[in-house]
């Protein structure tokens, strides 16, 4: 039994996984410790952070560096999830299966259409390699405003139709199911975004929130399998209503939602992996600093004064 089951009969025992006091009484050692003892057991699933410092969307990444940054992921996750398949992301699925790990390859849908050509067909090619475990055409297109639904209907159909033995679904915000039943129809498997962050939720709330989140996606999606694909807690920048970025909250985010997935056999792909501060420029100070690594190849926290 790993150490981390054992802590975990010893949470469920107690009836503490997760409770929103959990952390009350806790010091802050104990609970970078108890972060640690659930990230070294390891968890379903991280979103694949691609670029270093000084890099951003539409630079050409180097297989050495997916590589070694996949190598620093690997011991604790069994997914990984990649976002593109241009301008290197197409290499993160090839370098994910020669290390063991499964994988959700996603094709980002925009406004430029050649893009959005080039990235369903390499989808579609690396699937047919074997390559892709599941398929997620189109990341938060609805919410951009960047695709009409008819539009992105068509993309989630044409993959559909090339990968018959692969579940194909899209990538957005958990209301958008809700408001989108044509949408559901499309998908084989709901792919849910979950950020009581950005919804401004107190720490002390945000499990509850989440879990409010989830269960509108599973509720619309019409008995269909639902996956949270990102949700995470930033360790630093501004706050955004009640939600407050910190060392601490971003670990107790991390445990509180780890030890709920297991509990409840829910598949989650935690945001993120690395920092990245390419992301200052759309998110604000906040935008860099959600990885679980610091920009540097660096756990975080491990350190640090809390």
């Amino acid at each position: 039994m790993s150490y981390r089951s054992e802590r975990y009969l010893s949470f469920k025992s107690s009836g503490q996984v997760p409770a929103e006091n959990f952390f009350d009484e806790k010091s802050a050692d104990e609970i970078r410790d108890l972060f640690l003892e659930v990230l070294y057991g390891g968890v379903h699933g991280f979103c694949f952070s691609l670029y270093e410092e000084g890099q951003k969307p539409g630079d050409i990444i180097p297989e050495e560096q997916i590589r070694r940054r996949m190598q620093i992921i690997k011991p604790y996750t069994s997914w990984i999830r990649s976002f593109s398949c241009i301008e290197g992301n197409e290499l993160i699925p090839k370098v994910a299966k020669e290390m063991g790990l499964k994988t959700m390859v996603g094709a980002w849908l925009g406004r430029e259409k050649d893009k959005n050509e080039q990235e369903i067909e390499n989808l579609i090619n690396l699937a047919k390699n074997g390559l892709v475990d599941m398929a997620a055409v189109g990341n938060e297109v609805l919410y951009r405003d960047d695709l009409t639904e008819d539009e992105l209907i068509g993309f989630l159909q044409r993959v559909k139709e090339a990968l018959p033995d692969i579940p194909v679904g899209y990538v957005d915000a958990y209301y958008e199911f809700a408001q989108r039943p044509a949408l559901v129809d499309a998908c084989d498997v709901i792919f849910s975004n979950c950020y009581p962050f950005w919804e401004g939720t107190d720490f002390r709330d945000s499990l509850t929130h989440m879990r409010q989140m989830y269960n509108q996606a599973l509720v619309r999606g019409k008995g269909k399998r639902v996956i949270i694909t990102e949700t995470g807690w930033p360790s630093k920048g501004d706050a955004l209503g009640n939600s407050k970025p910190s060392s601490l909250n971003a670990m107790k985010y991390f445990v509180n939602t780890q030890l709920w997935a297991m509990d409840e056999q829910i598949e989650v792909f935690y945001f993120s992996s690395f920092d990245e501060s390419w992301k200052v420029g759309n998110e604000g100070a906040v935008g860099a600093y959600w990885g679980i690594w610091d920009h540097q190849g660096k756990l975080k926290y491990i350190n640090e004064h809390l």
